[in-house]
């Protein structure tokens, strides 16, 4: 009986895990490698240059910037979730956070391109987030809802993000994919010591230090010349 169990929960963690590897591969058809959230201005006007530079401009996005807050904003989500809580509140929070038209247009279509692929997993959480959602909220009530540990959803979304700046420094040639790589594995103990810090916080703690960040995003909409639509 105990090794069926057992059995049991590891076919259901392995399940949830390989929907988890879905969501947030980059062949799941959300668009991201459209969006560069404003890293492109940051290239653009010099305040990226290199690969040192590009490591020290993620840790920040994801200690004080925009990063943490989505961190939070999908803890919250798989809270809500999981405690059959309504999300309408939530969703709201999250689009009004957004510093500038395209970073709002980026996260919601982000989002409601990931509730449409989502869906192939039916779950009644789907019809929850129709309409505009942002999208750290829909991967968070979505994972929720599939039985995905919430600490896991955390370190996968931070990981996939992270890999898109990478992605978007190397199609800007600041970098190549040797230090694309090394980049991503030297945020491995960031992400990790990241989602032991955000998983704890909640909505009191949500905010951004990162001005010039914010600034750039809202800059790149006047952009003269750009490859991402943010």
């Amino acid at each position: 009986m105990a090794t069926a169990e057992l059995g049991a929960g590891g076919l259901a963690g392995r399940q949830a895990l390989l929907r988890l590897m879905a969501w947030m591969s980059p062949a799941f058809p959300v668009g991201g490698f459209s969006y560069s959230a404003g890293f492109e201005s940051a290239v653009v006007e010099g305040h990226v240059v290199d690969g040192d530079a590009v490591e020290a401009w993620l840790q920040m996005l994801m200690s004080d910037g925009g990063l943490r807050n989505d961190v939070i904003l999908l803890s919250e989500a798989h809270r809500c979730q999981s405690e059959g809580r309504a999300l309408s509140d939530l969703i709201a929070l999250a689009a009004a956070l957004a510093g500038s038209a395209e970073r709002h247009a980026e996260i919601t279509r982000l989002g409601e391109a990931f509730v449409k692929a989502a869906s192939a997993w039916p779950h009644p959480v789907i019809d929850a987030l129709a309409g505009p959602v942002p999208y750290s909220v829909a991967v968070g009530a979505v994972a929720a809802s599939h039985g995905v540990d919430r600490s896991d959803a955390l370190a996968a979304f931070l990981h996939a993000q992270m890999s898109q700046y990478v992605s978007v420094a190397i199609r800007l040639g600041v970098i190549g994919q040797t230090r694309g790589v090394a980049i991503l594995a030297a945020s491995e103990s960031r992400i990790l010591d990241a989602v032991s810090r955000f998983s704890e916080l909640g909505l009191d703690d949500l905010g951004s230090a990162t001005v010039i960040a914010d600034t750039l995003s809202m800059r790149h909409e006047t952009q003269y010349s750009r490859l991402f639509q943010s």
